[in-house]
């Protein structure tokens, strides 16, 4: 069940990363390292990725993230796996009127994607009183 939470985790980060990557002229650091990277052609499709594709694929990660906390219960990893998709759907919708709500979705992005990163190095394992723990994971 931990490929399940971990697929979703990794498809939302990429997601949200290639739908700001598609919109440069919303976001010229992504979208100039989207165009370095041969992703130009998808500025067609500017509206799709921002007011569609980056609110579902933050949802799967926000989705994932709760359910992986659920399971296995760190909330250090909860509170920094959720903040980053909460950052950026509080700025897609009721904060994007304002100047500095620009800086808040970046920071949610590259913290989705350290998230993931952090996923990959170093997987959670359950920590609860009635599971057994490897003693490799006990410093946790």
């Amino acid at each position: 069940m931990r490929w399940i939470t971990s697929l979703f985790d990794k498809t939302g980060s990429l997601g949200v990363l290639t739908a700001t990557m598609g919109c440069a002229s919303c976001f010229p650091a992504f979208g100039s390292l989207g165009a370095a990277i041969g992703l130009g052609f998808l500025h067609e499709y500017e509206g799709l990725f921002l007011n569609t594709l980056l609110p579902i694929f933050a949802g799967f990660a926000l989705a994932a993230n709760v359910y992986s906390y659920f399971i296995h219960k760190i909330w250090y990893r909860g509170l920094v796996g959720i903040a980053g998709p909460i950052m950026v759907l509080l700025t897609m919708f009721p904060l994007w009127a304002y100047d500095w709500s620009t800086y808040l979705l970046y920071a949610g992005i590259v913290l989705m994607l350290v998230v993931s990163v952090w996923d990959i190095v170093s997987p959670a394992h359950k920590v609860c009183s009635s599971c057994k723990i490897p003693e490799e994971a006990a410093s946790h």
